[in-house]
């Protein structure tokens, strides 16, 4: 069963952009699959096929992952769910530069997202938790809750399963159900702001033209608009939290 809703995914976008890549990889391939929602045998074909990059080598050459692996198979996932082959996925990513951070690659998940309309899955308290990569106590399932990642839905959950891995996420940052939904008022304000804005010069700039040529130039438009507004935005938040880190140091 699948249906379209509403959800808070800026604010899961927003916050997961925000935290930081400077952890070690410390996933074991095992670990990585389960945090990733893949086999193990799928880890080893992305990285036969250059999708993934290696991991980093520790004692007895166990093989570690982190945030930049994750990243890759979320970015993998999303590009698998609108539909292209693995081929088209390879041609993807090869022209991605080769040093981009978990943030910028969320930051590429998220415009391939932005293609597709919401969607929902129903499922049980146990797919849910596989969903997750994790088990899910009572607690984390009603943060999810409260962040209006998972709805619950009589004896079973509504869930966007893309946006469900970066609720998780969100279970390690140290912040409130509170202080997120006060983001998800704020991000909301200025981006419906934003977007009547947007739309209006649109609007006018397409005036004249025909119908179709409208809704191909809209199509087009989507996507590299909604990159715009998260690049702009993510570098702004970046100098405002850098001010703020800044004037704290001084005090």
């Amino acid at each position: 069963m699948r249906e379209r809703f509403h959800s808070v995914g800026e604010t899961a976008i927003l916050l997961h952009m925000t935290t930081t890549d400077t952890a070690e990889p410390t996933l074991t391939i095992d670990e990585l699959a389960a945090r990733a929602g893949v086999t193990v045998r799928t880890v080893r074909f992305y990285g036969t096929r250059g999708l993934l990059p290696p991991p980093v080598l520790g004692p007895r050459r166990v093989g570690h992952y982190g945030r930049e692996h994750l990243a890759r198979l979320a970015l993998i996932e999303e590009l698998q769910h609108q539909g292209m082959t693995l081929a088209a996925i390879e041609r993807y990513l090869k022209r991605l530069p080769d040093d981009l951070s978990p943030h910028d690659l969320a930051l590429h998940r998220a415009v391939v997202a932005s293609w597709a309309p919401e969607a929902v899955e129903r499922v049980t308290r146990e797919e849910l938790g596989r969903r997750a990569g994790r088990p899910l106590t009572d607690e984390e399932v009603e943060r999810l809750g409260a962040m209006d990642v998972v709805v619950p839905d009589g004896d079973a959950y509504r869930v966007d399963v893309g946006l469900l891995r970066l609720g998780v996420e969100l279970l390690d940052v140290p912040f409130s159900p509170e202080t997120v939904l006060a983001a998800r008022t704020a991000l909301l304000e200025h981006s419906r702001a934003a977007a009547r804005d947007l739309s209006r010069l649109l609007r006018d700039a397409v005036a004249e033209r025909e119908a179709p040529e409208v809704r191909s130039l809209s199509a087009h438009m989507h996507p590299l608009v909604v990159q715009a507004l998260l690049t702009t935005f993510q570098r702004s938040l970046r100098e405002e939290l850098r001010e703020w880190l800044d004037k704290e140091a001084g005090e």
